[in-house]
């Protein structure tokens, strides 16, 4: 398909639903015109991974496919430096049972002749671990530091020194509004050094999921590198 012809048919698709098109930061975001007009949130947990997509499939192709099981929320397709698809999008919908049911109704789906796509649940974190922080600062200071250079933060959980409770235990954990804007900071913070008052720290997604409860007791006998290395940070293949 041409890039006249591709661009005709995203106005179509554009003036028939009325969602909005937007392209940043290497990726294309197609967002429904109720989150929009602010009358709807992303919903967590609602959000499924498209793989093994072909390079020249765009939203024109995807977005029918995906209304056949429920309301697209918004999809983000993921696309290279001269344009095109990188194989794979993410496709939000109105709630998680929405999400589970194009889980198995189209992973494995012939979206092309002799041409099936992968359908999965999204890593939906919305959790950053920062790990060598100051121990000397407070919750207010990390928040005042970090709103200076990044966007969606709606929390940061910091745990007492076991053995100077005026200190904090050299790590933090700092909570996003959505998982995009935990992706976009970690994007934002991974690629060089980060430094916080002249401290070289390391940033990674975190787990468990936020909100999920954290056993203090287990936390009073965990050090920063041991819960750095082994017990909460998850590596995962993030766009």
């Amino acid at each position: 398909m041409g890039e006249c012809q591709l661009t005709i048919k995203l106005l179509e698709m554009l003036q028939r639903t009325k969602y909005e098109l937007v392209q940043e930061n290497g990726q294309r975001r197609l967002t429904a015109p109720e989150i929009i007009r602010g009358e709807k949130q992303r919903v967590k947990g609602a959000e499924v991974f498209l793989g093994r997509l072909p390079r020249d499939c765009y939203e024109d192709e995807l977005m029918p496919m995906l209304e056949m099981v429920g309301r697209l929320i918004e999809l983000r397709l993921m696309l290279d430096f001269s344009g095109s698809t990188r194989g794979y999008a993410f496709a939000l919908f109105e709630n998680s049972k929405i999400a589970r049911n194009a889980c198995a109704k189209l992973d494995g789906y012939e979206i092309r002749p002799g041409h099936r796509i992968g359908v999965v649940k999204s890593v939906d974190n919305c959790r950053l671990f920062f790990g060598g922080v100051p121990k000397n600062k407070s919750k207010e200071e990390f928040i005042q530091e970090l709103n200076k250079i990044l966007e969606g933060i709606t929390d940061i959980y910091l745990y007492p020194s076991a053995h100077d409770k005026t200190l904090n235990r050299g790590f933090i954990f700092v909570e996003f509004k959505d998982h995009r804007a935990a992706a976009m900071a970690r994007r934002k913070l991974i690629p060089g050094r980060v430094m916080l008052w002249d401290h070289e720290i390391a940033v990674d997604w975190a787990d468990p999921e936020p909100g999920d409860p954290i056993d203090e007791e287990v936390m009073e006998n965990v050090s920063c590198f041991k819960l750095y290395e082994n017990y909460f940070v998850v590596f995962h293949t993030v766009p």
